[in-house]
């Protein structure tokens, strides 16, 4: 979690409270304004979301869970060996980005993520579905490239 700030009001909302707010959204798929009322105001939720995505702490606490299940089931933190994969899924006609994926027959976005070996994610990139697996894999490897350097082996 942040540091707490020295200067303004003090902290009335409690970080857990926000983070399973932000936990019930992801699994949900709720929008922001229809949060249960036991849980802090959708404005309050939204702001500290945006603040950890931007600065990158969403991701290290991903990372960081990844590490420590790894360890859990008996392997090294760091793996060395990946999966990359990609799924096309149907969206609306007024999205922002979409294509035709003509292997699937699919109108829409894909997906190109990457796993490690025991299927914890490691990296995510959107594209329009008319993105072919050959050019859309550079992008995804591109941007796990810093944050998993210990990667050797992508399958």
């Amino acid at each position: 979690m942040p540091p707490p700030r020295r200067l303004g009001r003090p902290r009335t909302t409690d970080l857990r409270e926000v983070m399973n707010a932000i936990l019930y959204i992801a699994t949900t798929g709720c929008q922001w304004v229809q949060l249960p009322k036991d849980l802090p105001p959708y404005s309050t939720v939204q702001r500290y979301f945006y603040d950890w995505r931007d600065s990158g702490l969403l991701q290290t606490i991903r990372f960081a869970l990844a590490m420590e299940t790894r360890e859990l089931e008996g392997r090294e933190a760091s793996p060395s060996a990946g999966v990359i994969d990609s799924q096309s899924v149907k969206t609306p006609k007024a999205a922002a980005f979409c294509g035709f994926d003509a292997g699937k027959k699919v109108k829409g976005r894909k997906r190109h993520i990457v796993v490690d070996t025991i299927g914890l994610l490691f990296g995510l990139v959107v594209h329009a579905a008319d993105i072919q697996d050959r050019d859309g894999a550079p992008a995804v490897l591109k941007s796990i490239r810093h944050a998993c350097p210990w990667l050797r082996h992508v399958f």
